[in-house]
């Protein structure tokens, strides 16, 4: 099989790469393009640890092929600290240790995200229901839910 030469923006940088037809888009970021953030829980579109977004759309890279970035926009967890630094989520992440080995971290980012992008004020039913996708091993998912709660209400009321 001869491989495609795929052109996309991949976090607000103009991206070209070269992946097989059956390539997932996780391996495309990870082995082609060097983005490590996003990570392999499953393979199978049941743990959210590789969540990304495309074109705004809450999407498990695992499940997605690369050849399907063509001329998309795609966010991964490399993409969400600005120039200024963390992103409230992550500053919030860090703040209510909703995290420990860190697997997970990136794909509850990327759809907590998400959920603040469509839901800025979003109640905790509202949190919980957009986050049933991702799974973590090590934490319970309170301090998660809290870290977006705080999160929303940090960005929606900025000092």
């Amino acid at each position: 099989m001869s491989k495609l030469h795929i052109t996309t923006s991949i976090n607000n940088e103009p991206r070209e790469y070269l992946c097989e037809p059956n390539q997932s888009m996780l391996d495309v970021l990870r082995h082609e393009l060097g983005l490590t953030g996003t990570k392999e829980g499953c393979g199978t579109g049941d743990c959210g640890a590789c969540s990304i977004l495309v074109d705004g759309r809450l999407v498990c890279a695992c499940l997605m092929l690369g050849a399907e970035a063509q001329d998309a926009d795609i966010e991964t967890i490399e993409g969400v600290a600005g120039d200024a630094g963390l992103h409230p989520l992550q500053t919030k992440f860090l703040e209510h240790a909703a995290l420990q080995c860190g697997i997970c971290t990136p794909g509850f980012i990327m759809a907590s995200k998400a959920l603040l992008e469509k839901h800025p004020n979003p109640d905790e039913a509202t949190i919980r229901y957009w986050l049933a996708g991702n799974l973590c091993r090590c934490t319970g998912y309170d301090k998660i839910v809290r870290a977006v709660q705080d999160a929303a209400a940090e960005m929606s009321h900025p000092a």
